[in-house]
């Protein structure tokens, strides 16, 4: 076989490697090694450039030609120079560690965007009442970063992540979704609350889940997190899915609904508690019906959140 065509069974070359070949790769120092050899012309100014002791280049690039089953160097009196192998060896690891100069830039200049930029993806009700305190926290940290908040549903979250559009999301779903890791970074429960003069206001006992369940509500779109709960946790009380009065797309429109006099809702404590301590809405309890939900964020599993996705994620502790 002739110096130039050497295939990947000498760990140079043009197929792809088989496992066994892994074995005989050789190391990259020893190739830049080698390849200062062919660009000074000798082991001795390799040597001397790189300020170390000529036996100990000779002894690398003998563990070099063994490990490729090739002779490198001719090695004479009068000194050492590339054999025809060599300089074939030379030109391909040439090309080699100028791909590899450029995958390390190319992953430096990808780190960089990473730490400065954080896409994050989130349920509306997380957004709209936990976010803000979070990413305000986290730009303290890091002045420098861009945060952009993509605002949706909790069943669309998950896939933003998955594909990567973002790089951590929030939700309100009661179950963890599947292929995602998962934190709880915040607890909620859900209230049915009405305006202040619904019939409702004067009950003297709690509402059931059978009766909640029969009563047409101001409700979320499918999909939401605060939907999800509401149905899951009339199933599990033995009722059926909620009835809709009314299906709207946010949480201050359902709010506002209520507060004009629309109809009952059921919606998540941090969304109504002021309205409630000033009075614009009325909380009406209920009995043998939990409510109660976990807010989570996710990344994909198998992964450590790094960079500023952990950082936000160590916000959430703090706000706790």
């Amino acid at each position: 076989m002739s110096p130039t065509t050497v295939t990947a069974t000498g760990a140079i070359g043009g197929g792809p490697l088989d496992p066994a070949a892994f074995g005989r790769l050789p190391d990259l120092e020893s190739l830049r090694l080698l390849v200062l050899v062919g660009e000074t012309g000798s082991l001795g100014s390799a040597a001397a450039r790189l300020g170390i002791a000529q036996p100990s280049v000779s002894k690398r690039l003998s563990a070099l030609e063994r490990r490729l089953g090739l002779v490198l160097l001719d090695r004479t009196r009068r000194g050492s120079r590339l054999t025809a192998a060599g300089g074939a060896v030379v030109e391909r690891a040439h090309r080699v560690l100028l791909e590899l100069d450029r995958l390390v830039t190319g992953a430096e200049a990808l780190r960089t965007r990473r730490d400065a930029e954080l896409r994050v993806a989130a349920s509306m009700t997380v957004a709209e009442y936990l976010l803000p305190a979070w990413i305000g926290e986290l730009r303290q940290r890091q002045p420098d970063l861009q945060v952009s908040l993509q605002v949706t549903n909790s069943e669309h979250v998950p896939e933003l992540v998955r594909t990567g559009a973002a790089g951590i999301g929030f939700i309100e779903a009661p179950q963890a979704p599947s292929g995602l890791s998962t934190r709880q970074v915040a607890g909620d429960r859900l209230l049915v609350v009405v305006a202040p003069g619904h019939p409702w206001t004067r009950r003297r006992r709690p509402l059931d889940a059978a009766e909640l369940a029969t009563t047409p509500l101001v409700l979320r779109e499918r999909g939401s997190g605060t939907r999800d709960t509401l149905d899951r946790a009339l199933r599990r009380a033995g009722a059926g899915d909620s009835r809709r009065l009314l299906e709207l797309g946010s949480a201050t429109a359902v709010r506002n609904a209520v507060i004009a006099g629309t109809g009952p809702a059921v919606m998540s404590e941090l969304a109504v508690r002021t309205a409630i301590a000033d009075g614009r809405l009325v909380e009406v309890k209920t009995e043998g019906i939990d409510m109660r939900r976990s807010l989570r964020a996710v990344w994909p599993s198998g992964r450590t959140p790094t960079g500023p996705a952990a950082e936000l994620l160590a916000c959430t502790r703090a706000g706790r």
